[in-house]
C-alpha cells in the first residue's frame, strides 16, 4: 500500500475538482441528506419514542453528521419532542475527534492514523469534522476512544449472544461498556448501538481472535476450534470438558 484513507481522500478531492467526476463522499451534503434516514427508521421502529443514548463509530464522521441531521429534521417537523444523547466511538489508533474533544473541540488537529482492526475508521483527518462537532454540541455529545483489546473483546463478547460483530461495531460497544463502568448509562436507559458493517466482511478478524493470533490482543473470550476423532464418546467428552 502506498497511502492510507487520508491519502486517498486527498487524491479523490483533486480528481473531482474539475467536476468531470462526481464526489459521493460525505464531503457531499447530498450524501449526508441520504444517510439521515437512519434516524427516521430508528425512531419509527421504536414507535416514535426517542432512545436515551445512541453510540456510533466515527472515522470520517459522515455517519454521526447524518444521524444528527435526521433528528434535527424530525424535531423541526414535530415527529419527536426530545433529543437523544449522541456518543461517537473512535479507535484509539485513529482518534482525532477524541483528542479534539479533550481540548473543548477548539480545532481539528489531524493525526497519522495507526493500524486498527476497524479499518474503515482508520482516518486521521476526517472531512466531516465541523459537522460532527456541531451535532455533538447540539446533542449533549461525547467522544470515547477504544483500544484494539477493547474493541476485539467487545465484538466477541457480543457474539456470545448470537451476533456476528465486525470490529467497528466492537468500537461502539467498547465505548458503551466504558460508559456502563462509569455509570454514565443506567439499566433503565434505552440505548442504541449503530452497527456500520457486518462480521462476514471481517472473517479473518474473527478467526484470528479465536485462534489467539490477533497482534497485541489477549483473546479472553476465544472459542477455539477443538479437533476431535469421529468417535461418539470422545466427542461427548470434549463437549463436557468445554461445558464445565
Amino acid at each position: 500500500r502506498d497511502t492510507d484513507f487520508d491519502g486517498c481522500m486527498k487524491v479523490v478531492q483533486e480528481v473531482t475538482q474539475d467536476k468531470s467526476l462526481y464526489l459521493a463522499n460525505s464531503m457531499n451534503s447530498l450524501r449526508i441528506e441520504g444517510q439521515k434516514s437512519i434516524s427516521i427508521e430508528l425512531c419509527q421502529q421504536f414507535g416514535w419514542e426517542v432512545p436515551d443514548l445512541i453510540v456510533i463509530p466515527g472515522g470520517n464522521l459522515g455517519n454521526v453528521s447524518a444521524l444528527g441531521r435526521g433528528f434535527d429534521m424530525m424535531l423541526e417537523l414535530g415527529l419527536i419532542n426530545r433529543k437523544p444523547r449522541i456518543v461517537v466511538a473512535q479507535a484509539a489508533n485513529a482518534n482525532p475527534l477524541y483528542l479534539a474533544s479533550k481540548r473543548g473541540f477548539d480545532k481539528l488537529e489531524p493525526v497519522q492514523a495507526k493500524k486498527t482492526e476497524a479499518s474503515a475508521i482508520q482516518i486521521g483527518n476526517p472531512v466531516s469534522y465541523d459537522r460532527a462537532v456541531s451535532i455533538l454540541k447540539k446533542y449533549n455529545g461525547a467522544v470515547y476512544q477504544v483500544t484494539e483489546q477493547q474493541l476485539a473483546d467487545a465484538a466477541h463478547l457480543a457474539d456470545r449472544t448470537g451476533l456476528y460483530c465486525d470490529p467497528h461495531t466492537g468500537v461502539a460497544l467498547g465505548a458503551l461498556f466504558q460508559m456502563v463502568e462509569e455509570k454514565a448509562v443506567t439499566a433503565n436507559d434505552r440505548v442504541v448501538v449503530i452497527s456500520t458493517a457486518h462480521g462476514l466482511k471481517f472473517s479473518e478478524f474473527k478467526t484470528k481472535y479465536h485462534e489467539k493470533q490477533l497482534e497485541g490482543v489477549i483473546s479472553q473470550y476465544a472459542n477455539p476450534i477443538v479437533h476431535c476423532a469421529p468417535d461418539v464418546e470422545k466427542v461427548r467428552a470434549a463437549l463436557w470438558e468445554r461445558l464445565k
